[in-house]
């Protein structure tokens, strides 16, 4: 008999198999029939109920045995529980052993009730929660067994943090065991349910908000109904690129269609219950083909062997489990069911057996080895593990819960030398942004497009690393040049918001590595090395020191020079006082003179001192063996003194001193406004400023932030700043170099303040960060780094035009501000010389004038007119007789004493 509910729907080989074996029954014993209830667009799963209880009869029971099975399918179309009920008690009243489904949860529990209370052996081919009771029993696996299988694919595809998102609270429970896996200091975890009740099967605002918050490891929990839309909308809002991985814990993932996302290069993971490659899997597809055809039905496309549904999985093994029950029964005694009804109280004696049976039978079905703990869950279970590739969804490992999982192919994070990872053919949208040299507008007379738009450092660059690793690339430009940096609402800007929001895969430009970028994003290793320094107008030359001539020497040197040459002075005038050997006769024509006379006054020791330092020598010379060793270790010190002078002397007549009014960051802060100064606005060097623990930081940082309009929009509006007021800029040194390739009037004030690199930007946790930045390495090793920055810094538009015009061909010649100040000392020297000569001349005129009785202006007028005569070097002596007599008189007077004393 076969209760359809209206519908033959076309199974009328179910009802010719019920006669004929009913009509054996008389002979062989009685038939057991057994109820399939399917709700929904099941005929897949009613296929194989049928095909079921034929393996069943022909593998299992034997085609001699005196009972077979029975198939009686039930059809609901309406899910109505009310119907649902009402055809279950319509069945049971034709006297069937055991119920299979259905596959709705609320008409699951109605059935579950009616078998419940007439002891008839019930069991379900679906996920749910509830565990089993004495005539109820779930063929599918134990949900919280199968929870183990994602922690272990979590473990073992490594990930910190990730995203749990789930389609309604009944799906929680096979999430427990990851969500304990939550650990402040390990795994991060974040819970977003999926139906949120928008029309339209809306998911969109909970994946962007995924998106947003940059997960990239995604575990996606919903039912196969709606798993189609929400891949397609993750889609949509740029959650399949090559940075995401997805682990699907539904069972029918590979029933979907996913070649929209074979070619994404997302990480797709799931499991699956059956092999496709079983040979039973074949024979059953191959038997359902044939029964389309010979029912006259059109055939299903989709009727494949690697594309079967969990449920029609799952109704097969059931009526094998049900077939090895009965089998093991009618071995103790005859099965005979009767006929019930829903309004009495009777019930089926045979139904706890059946139970029994069912529960300690072991099986192989089409999901595997099939046996049921003491518990009555299938707790015991093998899985395949599968993965989305370019060829499809491939087998990659097993699971089972015994040994956990075991994987086929190592699986490992995507690194530049694995074949799915590599980035040749790939293409990359490139940011970059106006900021010279790095990123710049190629001047041509003629429109470009494309990339022949752009040229600079990181241009050359990106094309470096292409040619390297063979990817292609486009470039975009940052209209706004703004970098990144993160707001008050925690919202990043700039180039940083694109790359997170997938709108560019790398940025390139002159942007600093920090650490709250890298809180962000993921950079390569510093393809540039820098730091921040102080842009300010090019120190202006000091005139020359009047006395420049004596900068060879320092104050103290010359002090200690002047203090040696008068204590070797004073030092020769004692020697001469003591030494026997300097004094002499003054008239060589006497043998014994009466007085002797000595060449070492003061003066002469002065005199001679300086003749010696002045490298001219004199007319007195040492005689005596301690005033010649004084005399000589004068010489040797006077001659390393004046040869380090002179060495000294023209580097410092020919060095022009400079003057800045700042030399480093402390003379800026404590300017106290009279220089004024800033930064670029939402760049790295404020941010540095703004975290900096030293009080001087602290205190440039305090005065921009009082000072809004200190900070410029760009590089170029500083500069021009620096040049046009009195206004020192805070930017990147190579940055600076740049500029003072090319911009004469300005220079780098001292060294750097801090110390950091520029990198090439990515999303986080980016599967090519290791290869672009072993390239980068390369290219360092390879020098072709340093060829790059001397092209676009000193060779490209205008640059080295500063270094040229400051070459010099050879020395510099010295002007009357460089040797000013000797002649300064020459015109004081002779001006000296000739007043003194003066008060000499007038003095001994005075003198003459006494003594010859006549007057001052007399005897003047007489000198002045032989000194202006000019005609004669010959003086004539007057009055030389008394002269004479006078000085003959004073030798006398001088021998006479002498010869008394002796």
């Amino acid at each position: 008999m076969m209760v359809n509910g209206g519908k033959m729907n076309g199974l009328h080989i179910f009802l010719l198999n019920y006669l004929f074996i009913f009509t054996l029954g008389y002979e062989y014993g009685y038939p057991i029939t057994i109820g399939g209830i399917f709700d929904g667009d099941t005929s897949d799963a009613e296929m194989a109920f049928a095909y079921a209880v034929e393996t069943a009869n022909n593998e299992i029971l034997g085609p001699t045995r005196s009972q077979q099975l029975v198939a009686v399918p039930i059809r609901v179309y309406d899910n109505n529980e009310f119907t649902v009920s009402k055809k279950v008690c319509q069945a049971i009243r034709t006297g069937i052993a055991g119920i299979i489904g259905p596959q709705s949860p609320h008409s699951s529990v109605h059935v579950h009730s009616i078998c419940d209370a007439k002891e008839m052996p019930h069991i379900q081919a679906r996920w749910d929660p509830i565990a089993s009771t004495p005539f109820a029993l779930n063929i599918h696996p134990d949900p919280q067994t199968l929870a183990r299988v994602f922690v272990d694919l979590v473990r073992a595809w490594e990930w910190k943090e990730f995203t749990i998102l789930y389609e309604n609270a009944a799906h929680l429970p096979r999430l427990s065991d990851l969500l304990k896996m939550y650990d402040p200091k390990g795994h991060t975890i974040t819970v977003r349910q999926l139906d949120l009740g928008l029309p339209n099967n809306n998911y969109r605002s909970v994946l962007r908000r995924v998106k947003l918050a940059q997960d990239i490891h995604i575990v996606l929990d919903c039912s196969a109904k709606i798993l189609p839309e929400v891949l397609k909308q993750a889609q949509q809002v740029g959650l399949m690129t090559d940075y995401h991985q997805f682990i699907i814990t539904n069972l029918d993932l590979h029933t979907l269609d996913l070649e929209p996302y074979q070619y994404s290069s997302t990480n797709i993971t799931g499991i699956r219950l059956y092999d496709p490659e079983d040979l039973r899997v074949q024979q059953i597809t191959e038997y359902w083909r044939y029964q389309q055809k010979t029912l006259g039905r059109e055939l299903n496309p989709g009727l494949q062997a690697h594309n079967l549904t969990t449920e029609t999985v799952l109704v097969f093994d059931s009526v094998i489990m049900f077939a090895e029950a009965l089998k093991q029964l009618k071995g103790s005694r005859q099965l005979r069911p009767i006929a019930l009804n829903c309004d009495d109280n009777l019930t089926w004696s045979s139904g706890s057996s059946i139970m029994n049976f069912i529960k300690t039978s072991h099986a192989r079905g089409l999901s595997y080895d099939i046996h049921f703990d003491n518990k009555g869950l299938r707790t015991d279970f093998l899985l395949d593990v599968i993965e989305l590739g370019p060829a499809g969804l491939q087998k990659v490992g097993t699971w089972n819960s015994t040994e956990g999982l075991n994987l086929t192919r190592h699986y490992q994070i995507l690194t530049a030398d694995s074949d799915e990872n590599s980035l040749r053919n790939k293409t990359f949208i490139v940011l970059t942004a106006l900021s010279p040299p790095y990123g710049m507008l190629t001047e041509s007379a003629h429109k470009l497009s494309g990339n022949a738009r752009f040229e600079g450092f990181g241009i050359d660059l990106i094309h470096e690393l292409s040619l390297m690793l063979g990817f292609n690339y486009t470039f975009n430009l940052q209209e706004d040049g703004i970098y990144g940096s993160k707001g008050e609402d925690d919202e990043w800007n700039g180039m940083i918001k694109e790359l997170l929001e997938y709108r560019a895969d790398l940025a390139i430009t002159d942007l600093t590595i920090t650490a709250d970028r890298e809180g962000a994003v993921d950079f390569t290793m510093p393809f540039m090395n820098l730091g921040i320094s102080i842009l300010y107008k090019k120190p202006s030359k000091e005139p020359p020191s009047l006395f420049s001539f004596m900068s060879p020497f320092s104050k103290e040197v010359w002090l200690y020079l002047g203090m040696a040459y008068l204590g070797v002075s004073l030092c020769l005038f004692i020697l001469g006082r003591i030494s026997p050997g300097e004094w002499d006769n003054p008239y060589p024509c006497i043998e014994e003179p009466t007085v002797l006379v000595n060449q070492f006054h003061f003066g002469n020791c002065l005199w001679s001192t300086i003749g010696v330092l002045l490298q001219q020598g004199t007319d007195v010379a040492a005689k005596a063996p301690s005033s010649r060793a004084v005399a000589s270790i004068w010489s040797f010190f006077t001659l390393i003194m004046v040869s380090s002078y002179t060495a000294n002397l023209a580097a410092f007549l020919t060095v022009e001193s400079v003057y800045s009014p700042i030399n480093n960051a402390e003379d800026l802060a404590n300017a106290k406004g009279t220089i004024k100064y800033g930064a670029k606005r939402d760049g790295s060097t404020i941010s540095f400023f703004k975290d900096a623990e030293y009080p001087i930081y602290q205190q440039m940082y305090k005065y921009m932030m009082d000072h809004p309009d200190m900070l410029t929009s760009s590089n170029s509006e500083g500069l021009s700043r620096v040049k046009s007021e009195n206004y020192a800029f805070l930017m990147e040194s190579t940055s600076i170099e740049y500029i003072t390739e090319r911009e004469c009037d300005v220079a780098q004030v001292n060294g750097l303040l801090d110390d950091k690199g520029y990198g090439i930007a990515m999303r986080k946790n980016s599967p090519y960060r290791n290869a672009l930045s072993e390239a980068v390495l390369k290219l360092q090793e390879q020098g072709r780094l340093s060829a790059l920055k001397i092209k676009w810094w000193q060779e490209k538009r205008g640059g080295g035009a500063c270094s040229s015009s400051g070459s010099d061909d050879g020395a510099e010649r010295l002007d009357m501000a460089n040797v000013g100040g000797v002649f300064f000392v020459l015109t004081c020297g002779s001006a000296f010389g000739v007043f003194y000569g003066c008060c000499e001349w007038l003095y001994f005129i005075r003198k003459r004038a006494a003594k010859k009785k006549v007057s001052l202006q007399e005897e003047f007028a007489s000198e002045f007119k032989f000194v202006a005569a000019c005609k004669s070097n010959v003086r004539v002596i007057r009055e030389r007789s008394d002269e004479i007599d006078s000085q003959h008189s004073a030798i006398s007077e001088a021998s006479t004493k002498s010869r008394r004393s002796q």
